[in-house]
């Protein structure tokens, strides 16, 4: 099933040809963790919020690029049900939410799928609040996952294109890096009051 997905994958139009490779390694992983704090990360985006970031992405899409690169996207959120033993891992910076992208009504419908997406006996979320003036993730994002053989990769992606990471010292820096934000956060069950606070709802 993942030899005939990782197939597929190789050949998806709307990845982007520096991410495939991550997104291969995404399909087998036993753990992934991300820190985020420019955008929303794609496994956790709705069609609406991800649809804003394509339509405003310069140099301007067509409507073929847009509604392809939509697809692949949300073909790969498939990933957080159909991998149920995967652990997956974010952390949100608070000001995530607090921009409103595409406005009030996609951030409220935002908040709702990922309050959803919580629940999920294999996903973890939790934001990194406003107030936390330090912490470890102000280098920026971070990404890493865990091999079938028990191997860590990190990936830090910029714009137009993506660095992998298996350099043992770097990788070893990125999991104290990780380590130490999550440390930081707030707990699970305090990032989803803060998380219900911001969308509107007591």
């Amino acid at each position: 099933m993942i030899l005939a997905a990782a197939k597929h994958l190789t050949r998806r139009k709307g990845l982007a040809s520096w991410f495939r490779q991550w997104a291969l390694l995404e399909l087998g992983a036993l753990s992934l963790y991300r820190y985020e704090c420019r955008l929303i990360p794609g496994l956790l985006q709705t069609p609406a919020y991800a649809r804003r970031l394509f339509t405003d992405q310069l140099p301007p899409l067509g409507d073929e690029q847009i509604k392809a690169q939509l697809a692949a996207r949300l073909e790969r959120q498939e990933l957080l049900r159909n991998r149920p033993n995967t652990a997956f891992t974010f952390i949100l910076e608070e000001h995530l939410f607090l921009r409103q992208l595409g406005g009030e009504e996609d951030t409220r419908e935002l908040i709702d799928h990922i309050l959803k997406l919580s629940e999920l006996r294999n996903v973890d979320i939790q934001i990194m609040p406003l107030v936390r003036h330090h912490h470890a993730g102000l280098d920026g994002p971070v990404q890493m996952l865990e091999t079938p053989d028990h191997q860590w990769l990190g990936y830090l992606e910029g714009q137009e294109h993506g660095q992998f990471i298996s350099d043992p010292k770097v990788i070893s820096a990125l999991q104290m890096w990780c380590a130490g934000m999550r440390s930081q956060d707030l707990s699970l069950d305090d990032s989803k009051s803060l998380t219900r606070r911001m969308r509107g709802a007591r």
